[in-house]
């Protein structure tokens, strides 16, 4: 196996673009692949691009109706057809919209292609995780489910045990629907509470489908205002035990930036730095319970374009390229000066929000009138018995 990440990458994913004022604003995609480049981390992975996913390879997830529908509406954007999501508020049709939603699946397909065959340890699609998508519709600014057509892919090689871990803001719907129910697939989502965030699932008892798939969905739900303490705790209170038992062959993982405190659609008080911190945690935990470390890492959320998204995925980058960024450094001033020729407005100065994040440990108790603890509990409460292991 190559010890060198891949980042998978091509200019024209930023072509995924619904329009001015949309939250959804493509520059993100630039501005990090343009950090990336002023770190130097384009040397320190290999940067490949793969081709676009395939009619075939769509339908491993996505009904075949549906890629008609949005092939259809690619071509001529005033024909969409809202029953299936497209040309709505979310999720505006534009042209030329198939070929980039397919572009952006299928470097997440390549990344876990060339994981899963050793070609890298580790691959990075910061313009993926589009992770709302279902079957037949389009949801939340996600067109085609690339988290989705990457596991899928990974089971049509082989792969008995793929665990799927999103810590975006926004609960993971579309991955846990695609693999509801199959226990080859473990997906664990934290997310803001439901009742306060679109899209209104990822209840705790939400756990998978009957069977042999009871206990393959994981769900923790997060009481607004949840900040770094919080969600450091919650998250090493469930994902690494849940690893431990499950051993997957191949991790993959989604790194919403919208947890972030300044981020406009969503109520979390996460800074950059606990977002490293995870990101970090995802690379170790890939090295000690997957076997050759598989990891593919991909991208999600993230509305504050220029404070917050390229910093925390340009940390992702380095730290799955085994050369992590110093947070405490100053940011190039040459990004810089691209971010105010881009959006004139002044780029953040540092790569860290000035936070050094710590958690209690789950081991060490818990406050059962803390609404942080009593979200991890009820987790753990409705899924650790299903999986044999202690609430």
């Amino acid at each position: 196996m190559s010890g060198r990440a891949l980042l998978m990458w091509d200019e024209a994913v930023t072509k995924y673009d619904f329009g001015a004022g949309h939250p959804m604003d493509p520059v993100r995609l630039a501005l990090t692949i343009g950090l990336v480049r002023a770190y130097g981390l384009d040397r320190a992975v290999d940067v490949v691009a793969a081709k676009p996913a395939g009619e075939s390879t769509l339908r491993l997830v996505h009904r075949e109706d549906y890629v008609a529908a949005v092939r259809a509406a690619s071509a001529d954007p005033r024909a969409a057809d809202q029953s299936y999501g497209l040309g709505t508020m979310d999720d505006p049709a534009f042209a030329g919209m198939h070929e980039v939603s397919a572009l952006i699946a299928g470097q997440s397909v390549g990344a876990a292609e060339a994981v899963w065959r050793g070609e890298a340890p580790h691959a990075v699609n910061f313009a993926g995780g589009l992770h709302h998508a279902m079957p037949g519709s389009a949801s939340g600014f996600c067109i085609y489910n690339d988290a989705s057509l990457a596991i899928a892919r990974l089971l049509e090689l082989g792969a008995e045990r793929v665990a799927y871990v999103d810590v975006d803001v926004h609960h993971g719907d579309g991955v846990q629907t695609a693999f509801w129910d199959d226990p080859r697939v473990l997906t664990i989502s934290l997310h803001e509470h439901p009742r306060m965030l679109f899209p209104g699932t990822g209840w705790p008892q939400e756990t998978g489908g009957a069977g042999p798939a009871e206990g393959s969905a994981v769900n923790v739900a997060l009481p607004p205002g949840t900040g770094d303490e919080g969600w450091l705790r919650a998250f090493h209170a469930v994902v690494p035990e849940l690893l431990a038992d499950f051993r997957p062959q191949v991790l993959v993982t989604q790194h919403g930036a919208d947890t972030h405190f300044e981020d406009p659609l969503a109520h979390l008080a996460v800074s950059l730095d606990a977002q490293r911190l995870v990101q970090k945690a995802c690379h170790e935990l890939a090295h000690e319970w997957v076997e050759g470390g598989r990891w593919v890492a991909l991208g999600g959320g993230g509305y504050a374009v220029v404070d917050v998204v390229p910093r925390s995925w340009t940390h992702l980058v380095g730290i799955a390229g085994h050369a992590p960024v110093d947070p405490e450094s100053e940011v190039p001033s040459s990004w810089r000066d691209q971010v105010y020729a881009r959006t004139r407005q002044l780029g953040p100065g540092r790569m860290t929000d000035g936070r050094t994040p710590g958690w209690r440990s789950w081991e060490d108790g818990y406050d059962p009138a803390d609404r942080l603890d009593q979200a991890v509990l009820a987790t753990r409460r409705a899924v650790f018995p299903l999986r044999g292991l202690l609430a």
